[in-house]
């Protein structure tokens, strides 16, 4: 059974790696922009959306001009911040092995 002690302790130690690494995503901030600077976003690494900024001027421009703009700044943060995410994540998962899968 010590190989089931190992396993437990390998675990409850990337349980504690995550932990940690989840409060540093959620401290880092990603900035986005789009429309030459007319829309900035801010998300953490846990992809929290934290703050939109748009240039009153951008404002005037059409609707669907300024809809688009908008949403490939969301989509490009959101991307940005999984990518992180999923990054960091897997430096910590990667070292815990489960006999018999590897």
């Amino acid at each position: 059974m010590a190989g089931v002690g190992k396993l437990l302790k390998q675990a409850q130690k990337m349980q504690r790696q995550i932990e940690t690494l989840q409060t540093q995503l959620e401290a880092k901030e990603i900035e986005v922009t789009s429309g030459g600077g007319a829309v900035k976003l801010k998300v953490n690494g846990a992809g929290k959306f934290l703050a939109l900024t748009l240039d009153p001027e951008f404002l005037k421009e059409d609707a669907k001009l300024v809809s688009e703009t908008i949403l490939a700044a969301v989509q490009d943060a959101a991307k940005q911040a999984k990518e992180q995410n999923d990054s960091e994540m897997q430096k910590v998962t990667s070292a815990f092995q489960m006999p018999g899968l590897m």
